[in-house]
């Protein structure tokens, strides 16, 4: 059974950083994409960034330059690390696993981690 575990979430002023974590267990991060995405209050859900099979990364325009991912096949484990954060970043924050075909909509997904920015 698939499971997929955040970690990292909190509170930090406008222009602090946070790295989260996603940690995957009863599943491999080899020949799979993983990726965040996030959900804001009273908005849709959206891709923040994806690791490709090539290792290249897909980054929404409102994070590029400011959101880093990277995944670590050793140890089963997604991050993103988020620099210069903004108010218009918090939202409830989740990773994603699946085969190629199955994006955009994966269906694995961890339970969340809420990030909360103050201006």
């Amino acid at each position: 059974q698939v499971q997929l575990v955040e970690f990292g979430g909190g509170s930090v002023q406008s222009g602090g950083s946070l790295r989260l974590s996603c940690r995957a267990s009863g599943y491999t991060l080899r020949n799979s994409l993983m990726g965040w995405f996030r959900q804001a209050p009273g908005k849709e859900r959206e891709t923040v960034a994806r690791i490709n099979l090539d290792g290249t990364a897909t980054y929404a325009d409102s994070v590029k330059g400011r959101f880093t991912i990277s995944q670590d096949n050793a140890k089963n484990t997604l991050y993103l690390q988020m620099n210069s954060l903004k108010p218009e970043d918090t939202a409830i924050y989740y990773c994603a696993a699946d085969r190629q075909e199955w994006w955009p909509s994966p269906r694995n997904w961890g339970q969340g981690t809420q990030v909360t920015v103050s201006s």
